[in-house]
């Protein structure tokens, strides 16, 4: 295996590897004890060309039956059943649907009747809950006292609307959920040394996060643009809405600083998979 590009000097995801396919995973969430999680990489899957191997994605010109495949690799290395997963159709909005036992399958065995989704939620023991990703922020939920979890993806605009603080209020409404019962993680996404964005970006975010956390968020260059920490944002969020610092884990793994091991938009953004989050709560013993 490749040596992972990292940034800081503690490691926050583990490399796992079963029946031949890799995938990073939280000790944090790991150590819950109630969930099997991953974050793909592109290895372990039959998929070619640009998509190789691991893509999950169906509507980026790759082969639907390898994609099958790729997802049947994946449940098996897992322990889960693919007929029980769930996809989000994302459209980088704020919307979180509870998943129901008339869900399981959506997007992989079965279509999907829902769009403009781009968060999951549900305690329903078995159920796979899966996001999309080539840069933007994958967020796990892991509500310890009421078993219940959350899966979601935050992109820039998800995560200046506050994604993470979205989830958890869709978590409270359906389970009870209190904050302070949550381990999160914000996943592998792009890092701030590699995120460029404009101007316009960056006065949407001044105006939706406090002015004494600009300095942590973001810096100009001489070129007019800006470097923006998507990573840090997405803690402030879960910080805000409750989840206790120390139940929080940050990702030291950039998307674009790995492009041999994950697909990243910035790095390829005509011709490439996508990658996925995977979280599901255990069935009981």
């Amino acid at each position: 295996m490749e040596n992972w590009i990292r940034k800081g000097k503690k490691p926050m995801l583990r490399e796992v590897t079963s029946a031949g396919v890799t995938w990073l995973a939280f000790p944090a969430l790991e150590e819950t004890g109630v969930v099997r999680h991953a974050f793909s990489t592109r290895l372990g899957g039959v998929s070619r060309g640009p998509y190789a191997t691991m893509n999950f994605s169906f509507t980026r010109g790759d082969d639907p039956a390898d994609v099958q495949e790729n997802y049947t690799r994946m449940a098996r290395a897992l322990g889960v059943k693919k007929e029980r997963m769930v996809l989000t159709w994302q459209t980088h909005t704020t919307n979180v649907r509870v998943v129901t036992e008339k869900d399981e399958g959506k997007g992989v065995v079965k279509e999907r009747d829902y769009r403009d989704v781009d968060g999951l939620v549900t305690n329903r023991p078995g159920v796979t809950l899966v996001t999309f990703f080539a840069d933007c922020v994958p967020l796990y939920f892991v509500d310890l006292k009421n078993r219940a979890i959350g899966l979601s993806h935050s992109g820039w605009r998800g995560t200046m609307n506050r994604m993470g603080a979205q989830t958890l209020d869709a978590m409270k409404k359906e389970f009870g959920t209190d904050p302070t019962d949550v381990v999160c993680a914000v996943g592998p996404s792009i890092c701030q040394d590699c995120y460029e964005v404009g101007p316009e970006v960056i006065e949407e975010f001044k105006h939706t996060f406090a002015k004494k956390d600009h300095s942590r968020l973001f810096y100009e260059k001489p070129n007019g643009k800006f470097q923006l920490d998507l990573w840090e944002a997405n803690r402030i969020v879960l910080l805000e809405a409750g989840v206790p610092n120390e139940q929080i884990s940050v990702t030291d793994i950039c998307t674009h600083c790995n492009p041999t091991l994950l697909f990243s938009h910035r790095t390829n953004p005509k011709e490439r998979g996508n990658l996925c989050a995977f979280l599901c709560l255990k069935e009981t013993e």
